[in-house]
Parts: structure tokens; C-alpha cells; sequence
């Protein structure tokens, strides 16, 4: 992924509101479950990491984009935006 396509992703993901919030618990099937058919459906999500969680935020972020196999945009604070094209009809179309 180029930088200019980064910059992209990160100027869409700025109008997002964080819909997972990843707590105590850090990761589990389930949530990464839920992350992966968010990711089919939408294609760049948002998340929260709480401070009860138990790793730091880049590692968090880094594991669940390794397991979901989406690219992480970025994180800022606890916020992290991971991204991944659709299988068939992809509505984000990246800049060359």
C-alpha cells in the first residue's frame, strides 16, 4: 500500500465512529468474528482499545490485523482503522 493510498483511507476513516470497543477481555474468537463480517460489509472500520485492555495498543491492533487479514491504516490515541477491500464489488476504490 502506497503512502498516497494511506492518506486516502485515513481522509475517509476521519467521519467514522468507533464500532468495536476492545476492553478487559483483548482478543477472542468472538470479537475477531464480528471484526472480520465488519470488514466484509463496510471495508474500513474504526476501533476503540479501552485502557483496561491488556497489551498496549499496537500490539492489539497489529494481532487483529494479522487474524482478520486487513491492513492497518493507522492508529491515533486508542483509536485504531483497519482496512480491507471487499471479495466481490469493492466500494472503496484506492488512488494509483
Amino acid at each position: 500500500m502506497t503512502s498516497k493510498q494511506r492518506a486516502y483511507l485515513r481522509a475517509l476513516s476521519n467521519k467514522l465512529d468507533a464500532i468495536f470497543q476492545i476492553g478487559k477481555n483483548g482478543l477472542n474468537e468472538n470479537l475477531i468474528k464480528q471484526v472480520d463480517d465488519s470488514l466484509e460489509a463496510r471495508e474500513l472500520i474504526k476501533l476503540s482499545i479501552l485502557e483496561t485492555a491488556p497489551n498496549e495498543n499496537y500490539s492489539i491492533a497489529n494481532e487483529l490485523s494479522m487474524k482478520t487479514n486487513s491492513i492497518l491504516v493507522q492508529i491515533v490515541g486508542n483509536k485504531v482503522t483497519l482496512y480491507r477491500p471487499r471479495k466481490k464489488n469493492s466500494k472503496i476504490v484506492l488512488p494509483d
